[in-house]
């Protein structure tokens, strides 16, 4: 069995547990309908689990802490694909790493940890607090997001990339910006703007026949929405409420981000079967086994990608149509 790994970045209690928890729970009713089937290791089952019920518990009106997660180690999501009642054949590994960890006077050996991570990655998953890009004229996007840190980050770590890369915009925390078609439009342009640097960079001609990204937003929880802001210390702190007092927790869009996923692995395993120049050469050996019948379920989970109202492929589009 292959095993990828997915970097996940964002500031500590941002909610990436959050977006995984939606994932996986909401996977059965998304992905699912087709013959794939997802399944964590117990470690990552556990601690979703615990997470899914602090969710599923939230008051009506709360401050947004990142929940069991907000810690200073690193952790490691294991999920592994197949067809239902067989042998898994592709196993993602979300990686988490502290934001400390990309700080001024964070150890060297931690930094370098990071940026082997990324290195070794297919994809890189960056959840961005929607409310701190949004509200105040966005005035906290700088604090919370970091987007000039990841530019530099990635600008050190993609030198003479020569195997495709995909990256992912998961902005979290956003119901309120996706009620309607206009929302949504408004959303997409301010993380086009927010995180213009880091485009541009993905955009030069040494990175863009490399370099796949999209966006895609997820409603981790659905059925709440921003409320207000309170600074304390100089310090944003983040206060949603539910939409009703019996509102229950119903993400929304959760799948876009595997979806697009496997769609981008699938794209690499033809092309590995086609030719070897690909830098990832050897990564996909075990996929030419790979039968028809997962080749259809991954197939049909694609054509479940949305292109719309705020979901969008910013570049590298190749790398994800399928023959």
């Amino acid at each position: 069995m292959q095993e990828l790994k997915i970097a996940m970045m964002g500031a500590t209690g941002v909610g990436k547990t959050s977006l995984l928890t939606a994932m996986y729970e909401q996977f059965d009713k998304t992905i699912g309908l087709t013959d794939l089937q997802l399944t964590p290791d117990q470690e990552s089952n556990a601690i979703l689990q615990e997470r899914l019920g602090e969710l599923k518990g939230l008051l009506d009106d709360f401050e947004a802490t990142g929940g069991i997660l907000a810690t200073t180690d690193p952790q490691s999501f294991i999920f592994d694909i197949g067809k239902k009642g067989a042998k898994p054949f592709l196993r993602l590994n979300f990686q988490d790493f502290p934001g400390s960890w990309l700080s001024s006077d964070a150890p060297p050996d931690r930094k370098q940890i990071v940026e082997n991570l990324l290195q070794d990655s297919v994809a890189i998953l960056i959840a961005v607090d929607a409310p701190a890009l949004m509200e105040a004229k966005g005035k906290w996007h700088e604090l919370q997001n970091r987007p000039k840190q990841i530019k530099h980050l990635f600008a050190s770590v993609y030198k003479e990339m020569k195997s495709p890369r995909l990256v992912i915009f998961a902005p979290v925390r956003c119901e309120k910006y996706m009620k309607n078609p206009t929302s949504a439009t408004r959303l997409l342009r301010s993380i086009k703007e927010g995180y213009a640097d880091l485009l541009a960079l993905f955009r030069h001609e040494t990175l863009n026949p490399w370099v796949t990204t999209v966006i895609t937003p997820v409603q981790t929880v659905g059925t709440v929405v921003f409320s207000r802001i309170e600074v304390k210390e100089n310090r944003p702190h983040f206060y949603f409420r539910k939409i009703s007092h019996d509102a229950e927790y119903e993400p929304q869009d959760s799948d876009q981000p595997l979806r697009y996923l496997l769609r981008f692995v699938l794209k690499l395993h033809l092309a590995q079967k086609k030719s070897k120049w690909l830098g990832l050469a050897g990564i996909f050996q075990e996929f030419l086994g790979m039968n028809e019948h997962l080749k259809s379920s991954i197939i049909q989970s694609s054509q479940g990608c949305r292109t719309d109202s705020g979901f969008t492929v910013l570049q590298g589009q190749n790398w994800l149509d399928i023959e």
